[in-house]
C-alpha cells in the first residue's frame, strides 16, 4: 500500500505537504533533482506530459518546468534556488508562467528530507504571497495531483532508478 500524502495549512499562506517514501534520503533527493527523474514522475494530470525539464540544484541555480497537455495546452514554471543542502533541504523559488494562474505571483518553496530507519519524511512547505494564492491552490485539485506524482516517486524508488 502506497503511503499517504498529508496537507494541511499554517498561518495564512502556507501550505505543508508532507509524505512518507520507504527509500534512503539520498535516493528521493536524487528522484526530486534529476531532470531525468523528475520527468518520470512529474508528468502532471492524466492526459498530460512534462515536455521540458530543466534542473541546476545549485544556489543561484535556476529550474524551468513546462507540460503539454489534451489539445496542445501549456503549463510552465519557473524560479532560482535560494538555498540547497544536499540531500536534506532545498529552498527555491517557484513562478508559473502559464497555467496555474500565473498572475498569483511568485511563491517560496521549502523541501526538507529527513531519515528514520531507513524511511524518508518529505516535508514541502510553501509559502504564497497572498492567503487568496494559497487558497485558489488548494481549491485547484493540487492534492490529488501531489498524491498521483508522489506514487510514481514511490514505482522510481523500488525500481532503483533513484539509486
Amino acid at each position: 500500500m502506497k503511503n499517504s500524502v498529508k496537507v494541511t495549512t499554517s498561518g495564512d499562506r502556507e501550505i505543508v505537504v508532507t509524505r512518507v517514501f520507504d527509500a534512503p534520503r539520498e535516493q528521493v533527493f536524487a528522484v526530486m533533482t534529476k531532470p531525468e527523474l523528475i520527468k518520470r514522475w512529474l508528468s502532471g494530470p492524466p492526459g498530460w506530459e512534462m515536455t521540458d525539464c530543466e534542473n541546476d540544484p545549485q544556489v543561484g541555480g535556476r529550474f524551468r518546468h513546462v507540460w503539454r497537455g489534451p489539445n496542445g495546452i501549456e503549463m510552465a514554471m519557473h524560479g532560482v534556488y535560494r538555498e540547497v543542502a544536499a540531500p536534506e533541504r532545498l529552498v527555491r523559488t517557484e513562478a508559473f508562467e502559464v497555467g496555474c494562474a500565473p498572475q498569483a505571483g511568485e511563491q517560496l518553496g521549502t523541501l526538507v528530507l529527513t531519515e528514520a530507519d531507513g524511511k524518508t519524511t518529505l516535508t514541502l512547505t510553501v509559502l504564497y504571497p497572498t492567503k487568496e494564492a494559497r487558497d485558489g491552490t488548494l481549491a485547484s485539485g493540487m492534492e490529488q495531483g501531489i498524491t498521483a506524482g508522489y506514487n510514481r516517486v514511490d514505482d522510481l524508488l523500488a525500481s532503483s532508478a533513484a539509486g
